[in-house]
């Protein structure tokens, strides 16, 4: 067992978010950052702060005998990068420097810390591992093309401490032993100041908090898709801050993630992503294209920004043509023996002589009454129950199934939604059709 194969998954929710394209300092996107998994120090969090100093997993372990869970807690560690221009034999603080065409800017990058900590399972078990990442500073001079100091960079991080408490308690099992296993992560780094800025409170926080885990002796029961005989028991977990899914592939129950964002059991990275770009939520393909169409003089601002954005720029500008046509799209199969239909293409479902397809029935143009059932968790598309709207386009997912892309046809930005492409999807059995209109 390893927990390299979840390591890809880890990384992607560890650097969500940590520099947003166009991957500038100046861009307004990256003023705001450590958006997940922030852990600020008790004293500051408590006093009002805006971000929580505790996180809390809970999850089920299925054994019959004896088992054992190893875990490493990973965050990121704000390093602070302060920029000082040489000036009457010292030197003073600025934004940036600039000297032989190139720029210096000041910046907040961090470093990752990994903590391994692991635990017998055993009911009634308690445990509080105390941690401790030490601060530091460095120095740096900046030199100009004859070698002269020019200024200088310094690196300043504050330490954090914090600790790990462990809680195993007996669930109600109607199979397997069941074990329900808390684990908890605190922020105790000591903070006075509790009117200090969030920026501030950052360098003493642990950010993009998550867990690893994997058991010996034991599985982990999914909390998604659990077994019947675990129902009650994973109705009884709750989690804060930390939502566990099964890590491994398919099959396997052996690895836990614990993340700031929610995801399912066995997520993967796409093979043909070339690396991360900090967004995981967005198309690689979209991110390189707009990478690419950034000027010389952005570029160059996003060299001198992070080690991390200059990274994904050389990436980027050398990728290859062959690497760079996979980010266009792939064929996933859906079931054993079975690929998903193209776009266009009818389902099996669709397919029959006696029953014409989705693109037959809702050619662009048609005009249909919404009708949405019960089951939509988005609150807007009731709103616009018993609506009329038009078909712009039948779209399919990668199970085959139609949706009808629509724009609603009093709505006053109508059409710039059809422009843009922006539309409101639904179902086939959630609209009923109008006749065609005249002409």
């Amino acid at each position: 067992m390893s927990f390299d194969r979840a390591r890809a998954i880890a990384d992607a929710v560890l650097l969500e978010g940590y520099l947003l394209y166009p991957y500038r300092a100046s861009s307004t996107k990256n003023q705001f950052r450590w958006t997940f998994g922030v852990l600020a120090p008790r004293g500051w969090s408590g006093a009002g702060g805006c971000e929580p100093w505790w996180m809390e997993t809970q999850f089920l372990l299925a054994s019959e005998g004896a088992a054992r869970v190893e875990g490493r807690l990973r965050f990121l560690q704000l390093r602070r990068r302060r920029v000082e221009e040489s000036a009457n034999g010292g030197y003073r603080e600025v934004g940036r420097l600039e000297m032989d065409g190139r720029a210096v800017i000041a910046f907040d990058e961090s470093e990752v810390r990994e903590l391994d900590f692991s635990f017998d399972v055993e009911d009634g078990m308690e445990l509080e591992i105390p941690f401790s990442v030490p601060g530091g500073e460095s120095v740096e001079s900046v030199h100009d093309a004859a070698g002269t100091v020019f200024g200088r960079i310094r690196r300043e991080s504050l330490a954090v401490e914090g600790s790990i408490r462990i809680r195993v308690d007996p669930a109600r099992s109607a199979g397997p032993t069941l074990r329900r296993v808390t684990i908890r992560v605190e922020n105790t780094t000591p903070w006075a100041d509790s009117a200090a800025a969030r920026d501030e409170a950052l360098r003493a926080s642990c950010l993009s908090s998550h867990l690893l885990l994997r058991a010996q002796g034991g599985s982990f029961v999914s909390l998604l898709d659990p077994p019947d005989w675990a129902r009650d028991a994973v109705g009884n977990c709750r989690s804060t801050g930390a939502f566990p899914i099964l890590a491994g592939v398919e099959g396997e129950d052996d690895l836990l993630l614990a993340s700031p964002i929610v995801l399912y059991d066995h997520p993967r990275i796409a093979p043909e992503s070339p690396g991360d770009l900090f967004d995981a939520t967005e198309i690689d393909e979209i991110l390189t294209l707009r990478t690419l169409t950034l000027t010389d003089e952005e570029k160059e601002e996003v060299r001198s920004t992070d080690d991390r954005g200059a990274a994904i720029l050389e990436r980027t500008e050398s990728m290859p043509p062959e690497v760079f046509e996979r980010l266009h799209g792939a064929f996933r199969k859906v079931k054993q023996g079975e690929m998903a239909p193209l776009a266009g293409e009818p389902s099996a479902r669709e397919s029959s002589a006696e029953e014409p397809s989705a693109e037959e029935r809702f050619p662009p143009g048609s005009r249909v009454i919404l009708r949405p059932g019960i089951r939509r968790t988005d609150a807007q598309d009731l709103l616009f129950a018993g609506r009329v709207a038009t078909v712009e386009k039948v779209m399919r997912g990668i199970d085959g199934e139609a949706h009808l892309a629509v724009t609603i046809d009093d709505d006053p930005a109508a059409e710039l939604h059809r422009w843009y492409g922006r539309f409101h999807y639904y179902a086939v059995d959630e609209v009923e059709a109008l006749p065609q209109r005249e002409g």
